[in-house]
Formats: C-alpha cells, sequence, structure tokens
C-alpha cells in the first residue's frame, strides 16, 4: 500500500525547522495557490508557470523556500544512513565530488563529509531566507537586484542535495516506500528551475540519465 507523504516523512526527522508563510500575506495566498495546483493533479510543467497578473519574484520567493523545506525533510529522512564513515565527502558517486565554499569560514572550496556540507548548506540557506534584506516579507518592500542570482546559487547547491540522497542513499528511499514521494518532488523542481533556466546544464550531469527517464 502506498503511504501518504507524513507517513514516510516524520516531522522529527526534518533536518531544520521548517520555514513558514505568514498567513494573510501576498505570498502565503500564492503559496496556497501553488498547494492547490500541486494536488489537483496538474501536468507539473504548468504547475511551475507563473500565474498571470503575479509578481515573479514573489513566486519564485515562494517555491525556493518551499523547495528548501521539501528537500531539507527528504535529507533529514536519510541523515541516520549519512555519517562520516559512509559518506567521507559530498559527492555523487565517483565522478562528481562537491567542496563548500561560504567566503566566511571556508573562503576556499573545502572538501567535507557530506553530513557537514549539508549542516554548512541549510544553515546557509536558512540564514538568506530569514534575510529580511534578501527575502522581504514586507508589503512594498522590493526584492534586492541581486535576489535572482541569489536563488540561482540556492536551488544549485540544492540540487546537490537531490544528486547525493539518488546516488548514495536510493536503497534506503526504496526500502522507507519513499521513492514515488521523492520523484515527484524531483520533478517539480526539476520543472520549476527549466521554467527559469535557473541551474547551468552541467551542473545536472549527475542526474540527466534518471531526468531524461522520469521528466520525459
Amino acid at each position: 500500500m502506498a503511504l501518504c507523504l507524513g507517513q514516510v516523512f516524520s516531522k522529527d526527522k526534518t533536518f531544520r525547522p521548517r520555514k513558514r508563510f505568514e498567513p494573510g500575506t501576498q505570498r502565503f495566498e500564492l503559496y496556497k495557490k501553488a498547494q492547490a495546483s500541486l494536488k489537483s493533479g496538474l501536468d507539473l510543467r504548468k504547475v511551475v508557470q507563473l500565474p498571470e497578473g503575479e509578481n515573479i519574484n514573489d513566486w519564485i520567493a515562494v517555491h525556493v523556500v518551499d523547495f528548501f523545506n521539501r528537500i531539507n525533510l527528504i535529507y533529514g529522512t536519510v541523515s541516520e544512513f549519512c555519517t562520516e564513515r559512509s559518506c567521507p565527502i559530498m559527492s555523487g558517486g565517483q565522478r562528481y565530488e562537491y567542496r563548500w565554499q561560504d567566503g566566511d569560514l571556508y573562503k576556499k572550496p573545502t572538501k567535507l563529509p557530506a553530513l557537514k556540507y549539508m549542516n554548512l548548506l541549510m544553515d546557509w540557506i536558512e540564514a538568506l531566507i530569514n534575510d529580511e534584506d534578501t527575502f522581504p516579507t514586507r508589503v512594498g518592500v522590493p526584492f534586492p537586484k541581486n535576489f535572482q542570482q541569489v536563488c540561482k546559487k540556492i536551488l544549485t547547491r540544492l540540487f546537490r542535495v537531490f544528486v547525493h540522497v539518488y546516488i548514495h542513499h536510493f536503497d534506503s528511499i526504496c526500502n522507507m516506500g519513499a521513492e514515488a514521494h521523492i520523484n515527484t518532488c524531483y520533478k517539480h523542481y526539476y520543472y520549476f528551475i527549466s521554467e527559469f533556466s535557473f541551474i547551468d546544464h552541467s551542473e545536472l550531469e549527475p542526474l540527466k540519465a534518471m531526468t531524461e527517464r522520469i521528466c520525459n
């Protein structure tokens, strides 16, 4: 029997606290609209398209925060299997290795265990989406000029979580009965980044074969 998302991903396994949208705000209404479209069974390619009359940066912000929440939950589910011994390098198989650089504690690209990389990544994204200068929530406050570039970097790094989970922890995902849910989340994410050209094709190479199989 297929499990519902709440059964597969328990809240106590969330890797980070969920970022929520404030009720009554425009972004909360956009979030509800996006969620309703997802639940309606519409083609995911159409679900990600900007609704007529809506602000593109608001639409992007809603999706970036939602993907952060969902991918955070996915990784939280497998994080107990992602140890320094099992995953001493943040990678996607033998061909792809990801090094951390934040310009602060890690000024140069640094090789790290996957779990450490994920901790730093989620801290970094959480700080950005809670920063009013980067993700403004007050009515009338404009988005910064570099907002879409910041979102591109966030989404590019979140893609690496999919890479690591699919390549190194997919057996655990299948054992939990969560494969279909993660595939749906990935498809939603992939159609969104494709709709707005957010990730360079070279970054997508590690999951190219799988993407062609489930997203076309």
